[in-house]
């Protein structure tokens, strides 16, 4: 039986300045499937998908929706026309109630004489919630209450409420636990069960291949090929999105000791922090990456935060054993040579409406200023530098962060650091949500800061890279360190997951 075309988009084109985002763009999607988008950070799959979904105007070319021509000028106009976009960062608004969020704009449903009836709002988004399997959370409680995972989740209930004909989640699964990503799943099933499409962008080629019935790969902004059942296989996939081989081996190939155990860095000594964080305690050397896993509840991620100072903890101390100080405060971190890569570069890690120069410049000042003045030529210099080390995409230095991939992002948010010549550099998270080429160079960069006697402390929910680039990894589990396990090649990731459950 041949299915319903849905969605076509003859000749689409975009430009940022001088960058060319997406190229002479062509597409089909149908009824009844899961369409994975991928590409390596900058190919385009978000560009297209939002001009789908009505976030962008195309600068040329053609949509058709059901035979009929297509071309929202906003996510409203997208959503009445039946596209919904689930983005992988934070889409709710703070001081909200669960149901607020929910019935953001459709209050009058529940208004009568222009008094809004918040039992009947909250009974309506109750059933919502229950439909997506999140029937534990109480919908008249602030949304700012829940976790990332659980706000996420109840974005996907939003655009289920909308009862969509094509949904767009656009690397929602990248942050989320296994249980969420469960959820989301169920949602994309379901659809396509009911006969609607799914456009689902993520990096997890394992994910893609177990999730998707036909893959669309785009490189450089433009259409390469789309893959089909038997044709979707991860060799498949990545060599199309990269045009080139890619090794698998990526990770460190040695296992012997390659760091100064006789300098540490970095001591942290009993750490406490409410119950996220239980008499936690650590060394990095000179030369050093310690990796940290655990599930994403662990306290991993709050354990980054109290060493840089972001978070007061109630008893244990942060100290630079090499300068002779005790981290109390961000500032001092910094002023000591400290880095911090948070896991939500966009929302902790840059100023996404300023300039890249002035975001890789932010934790430099001193280093640009002649007497009490900021010197522009200074500025652009080293953030010319980083530019360049780094190998960062730009259209130019005075674009916005926000114009970038989220690969580019990440390399701007870690020469931010560099540019600061830390000597300790705290990563959470530092591949996620980028492709396989992007993450390759990352983990060259961190094998070049390891060879400079760097230290790093880097926190990973992927296996693979804790197993792949640490030299020694500690496990944790309900805010307590419960392992602590050396760099070897007979470690495998059943010995660690054995470790965290």
């Amino acid at each position: 039986m041949e299915k319903k075309l849905v969605l076509t988009v003859e000749g689409l084109n975009k430009s940022f300045g001088p960058t060319k985002a997406v190229a002479d763009m062509h597409l089909e999607l149908y009824a009844g499937e899961i369409r994975g988008l991928i590409g390596e950070n900058g190919s385009g799959k978000s560009t297209i998908t939002t001009m789908i979904a009505g976030c962008l105007k195309p600068d040329s070319g053609v949509m058709t929706m059901n035979g009929r021509p297509h071309a929202p000028k906003s996510m409203l106009e997208g959503r009445a026309a039946g596209v919904c976009m689930l983005l992988q960062e934070k889409g709710t608004i703070n001081h909200l109630t669960v149901s607020e969020n929910i019935y953001l704009g459709e209050e009058g449903k529940f208004s009568r004489f222009g008094i809004v009836n918040r039992r009947k709002m909250d009974k309506a988004a109750k059933q919502v919630l229950e439909s997506i399997g999140l029937g534990d959370v109480i919908p008249s409680h602030p949304i700012d209450e829940l976790s990332f995972e659980d706000r996420k989740l109840v974005e996907a209930g939003m655009a289920m409420k909308a009862e969509p004909q094509i949904l767009v989640v656009d690397e929602t699964t990248t942050a989320l636990s296994q249980k969420g990503r469960d959820v989301i799943y169920r949602i994309m099933r379901r659809m396509r069960d009911d006969g609607k499409t799914v456009i689902f962008i993520s990096h997890d080629l394992d994910e893609l291949k177990s999730v998707c019935d036909n893959v669309t790969v785009m490189r450089d902004g433009i259409y390469v090929t789309t893959l089909h059942g038997d044709e979707i296989t991860i060799d498949n996939m990545r060599q199309n999105m990269i045009g080139r081989e890619l090794s698998e081996g990526y990770y460190r190939s040695d296992y012997e000791d390659s760091y100064d155990r006789d300098t540490v860095m970095l001591d942290v000594d009993g750490i406490t922090l409410g119950n996220k964080l239980k008499n936690v305690s650590l060394k990095v050397h000179k030369g050093e990456i310690l990796g940290v896993g655990g599930l994403t509840d662990c306290g991993m991620h709050e354990l980054c935060k109290v060493v840089f100072g972001l978070k007061q903890p109630d008893s244990g101390k942060i100290r630079l054993p090499q300068k002779e100080v005790t981290i109390r405060n961000s500032s001092q971190a910094v002023e000591n040579g400290m880095g911090y890569i948070p896991k939500d570069r966009e929302l902790e890690g840059l100023m996404l409406s300023a300039s890249i120069r002035d975001n890789i410049n932010l934790m430099a000042m001193d280093k640009v200023k002649k007497g009490f003045l900021i010197t522009p030529g200074a500025t652009k210099k080293l953030a010319q530098e980083q530019v360049d080390a780094l190998h960062i995409k730009i259209g130019g230095m005075e674009l916005p962060v926000s114009s970038l991939s989220g690969g580019n992002k990440q390399k701007v948010a870690i020469g931010k650091c560099m540019a600061n010549d830390v000597e300790i550099l705290i990563m959470d998270c530092p591949t996620r949500g980028i492709d396989i080429g992007v993450k390759a160079a990352i983990y060259r960069l961190l094998e070049q800061f390891k060879a400079q006697g760097r230290a790093i402390l880097m926190i990973s929910e992927e296996l693979p890279e804790l197993l792949g680039m640490s030299d020694n990894l500690i496990i944790m589990k309900n805010g307590e360190v419960t392992a602590r396990i050396r760099r070897s090649a007979d470690v495998t990731e059943h010995d660690v997951i054995a470790k965290m459950i």
